[in-house]
C-alpha cells in the first residue's frame, strides 16, 4: 500500500482532514466534529493507512493529544510555512478549510523530509506548562485590570494611586476599597492612616507622613459629584477584581514551585543564577524535555526569537526582527537575561558592550539573552547543573584580548 500523508485543517468546532496517496492523487477527504464520536472516527479512518503521516497546524491541544496517544504521527507545520506552500496551488489567494487539509496533506507528501513528527511531552512538563501558562495569562489579566485602574485614578483621584509603590499591592488594594472617592479620605489624618495601616498589617517601609503627604500633594480631579460616585464604583470593581485574582496567581505560584521540584530537569533550570523559581519553570515548560528537538544552540534561539531573521537576494542583504518564535520562551529567556545583568559582572559587560555598538535596550537583552542560551542549551544536552566557575573561566578565555 501507498504511504499515503494527511492534511487537518483545525477549527473549533469542526475538522477538515484530507489524505493523499504518494503521487498526490486524494484518496479521502472529510470532516469530523470536535466531540467525543468524531475525534474517535478521526482515529479509526486514519488508522486505515499504515505508517500515515499527519501536518496540523497547532502543535498541541486535546486534539494533538489523542492523536499522539493513539499512535498517529504528527507532523506540526508552522502557520507561516502553510501560508508561503498555499502559493503552489492558486494564485487567486481563495482559501477554505477543506482546500488547507489538502495543501497540509501535499506539502508533507513533498517536503516531509524538512519536518521532524512530534514527540509527546512528558507528563512532568505537561503539567509544569499547564501550570505555567494559566499563571502568566493570569498575571496578563492582572496587569490589564492594574492598568485600567490606574487610568481611573489618573481621571478623578490620582493621590490614591501614588500613595503606594504597587497599585496591585495588597494594601494599596484595600486603601481603595476602604477609601474608593476623595470625598471618603477627605478627613484622613496621620493618626487614622496609621490605624489603617496597623489594621492591614503595612510593611512599614515608608512613615506615615510620607504617605500622606504623597496622597495630598497630587493634582485634584476636576469631575462632578455625579462622576465622582461613578467611577467610585468602578474603582471598587476593578478592586475587587484584583483583590480575586491576586491569591489564585500565589495559589499557582506554590503549586508551580512543586512541579518544578518533582522534574527531572527542574534542578538543573534552578542552578542558573537570577532565575527563581517562577522564571525556571518558565523557561523548562516552554524548552521542554526532548532534547532530540533542538539539534543545536542556533535552533533552540530561533525558536526563543533571540536571533534576527536574515534576508539575502543578490546584493541586498536585510536583517530584521524574527516575528515568528515561541513568544512565552522569548519573554522568559529575555525577562530572565535582563534579571542577570543587575548581580552578573560578565552579563552586565556583554549588555554594556551591546549597547555601546547602539542597540537598543530590547535589543541589548536580547543580545544577552542569546549568549546564556548557548550555556543552558549545553547544560541541557549534557544534563548538567549550571556551574558559575567553570562559566565565567570559559567567558573570560572567550573574551580575553588576543596574544593575552
Amino acid at each position: 500500500m501507498d504511504h499515503c500523508t494527511a492534511g487537518l485543517d483545525w477549527a473549533s468546532e469542526e475538522h477538515a482532514i484530507c489524505i493523499v496517496d504518494e503521487r498526490g492523487t486524494i484518496r479521502e477527504s472529510f470532516s469530523v466534529a470536535h466531540d467525543a464520536r468524531g475525534l474517535g472516527e478521526l482515529v479509526r479512518r486514519l488508522r486505515r493507512y499504515p505508517e500515515l503521516r499527519l501536518a496540523i497546524e497547532r502543535p498541541e491541544g486535546l486534539l494533538v493529544d489523542t492523536l499522539v496517544d493513539a499512535g498517529i504521527e504528527v507532523v506540526p507545520i508552522h502557520p507561516n510555512k502553510l501560508k508561503a506552500a498555499r502559493e503552489r496551488y492558486t494564485t487567486s489567494g481563495a482559501k477554505s478549510d477543506p482546500g488547507d487539509a489538502y495543501v497540509l496533506a501535499d506539502f508533507l507528501r513533498t517536503d516531509g523530509h524538512r519536518f521532524r513528527t512530534l514527540a509527546p511531552l512528558s507528563d512532568q512538563t505537561r503539567t509544569l506548562r499547564a501550570l505555567v501558562r494559566t499563571r502568566d495569562d493570569l498575571v496578563k489579566a492582572k496587569v490589564a485590570l492594574t492598568n485600567q485602574l490606574a487610568a481611573q485614578l489618573a481621571v478623578f483621584w490620582p493621590g490614591a494611586g501614588a500613595i503606594f509603590y504597587r497599585l496591585d499591592s495588597a494594601i494599596a488594594l484595600a486603601f481603595l476599597e476602604r477609601y474608593p472617592v476623595p470625598e471618603a479620605a477627605a478627613s484622613l489624618g496621620e493618626r487614622r492612616l496609621a490605624a489603617f495601616l496597623r489594621r492591614n498589617a503595612y510593611c512599614g517601609r515608608k512613615p506615615v507622613g510620607e504617605l500622606l503627604g504623597r496622597l495630598r500633594s497630587a493634582p485634584r480631579g476636576l469631575v462632578g459629584a455625579a462622576e465622582s460616585e461613578a467611577r467610585g464604583e468602578c474603582v471598587r470593581a476593578l478592586v475587587r477584581a484584583l483583590a480575586a485574582l491576586l491569591p489564585q496567581i500565589a495559589e499557582l505560584e506554590g503549586a508551580i514551585a512543586v512541579a518544578l521540584g518533582e522534574h527531572p530537569d527542574g534542578a538543573l533550570f534552578k542552578s542558573f543564577p537570577y532565575a527563581g523559581e517562577t522564571n525556571a519553570a518558565q523557561l523548562l515548560a516552554e524548552i521542554g524535555d526532548e532534547r532530540e528537538r533542538f539539534q543545536s544552540d542556533d535552533v533552540l534561539a530561533m525558536e526563543a526569537g533571540v536571533v534576527p531573521v536574515t534576508k539575502r537576494s543578490g546584493k541586498v542583504t536585510s536583517v530584521g526582527f524574527r516575528w515568528a518564535c515561541n513568544k512565552r520562551l522569548r519573554r522568559a529567556l529575555t525577562g530572565w537575561a535582563n534579571n542577570t545583568r543587575r548581580g552578573s559582572s560578565w552579563a552586565r559587560a556583554l549588555y554594556e558592550r551591546a549597547r555601546a555598538r547602539g542597540a537598543d535596550h530590547p535589543h541589548a537583552v536580547r543580545i544577552l539573552a542569546r549568549a546564556w542560551l548557548r550555556v543552558l542549551w549545553r547544560c541541557w544536552q549534557d544534563r548538567v547543573p549550571y556551574d558559575d566557575v567553570r562559566h565565567l573561566a570559559a567567558a573570560a578565555a572567550r573574551f580575553a584580548p588576543a596574544g593575552g
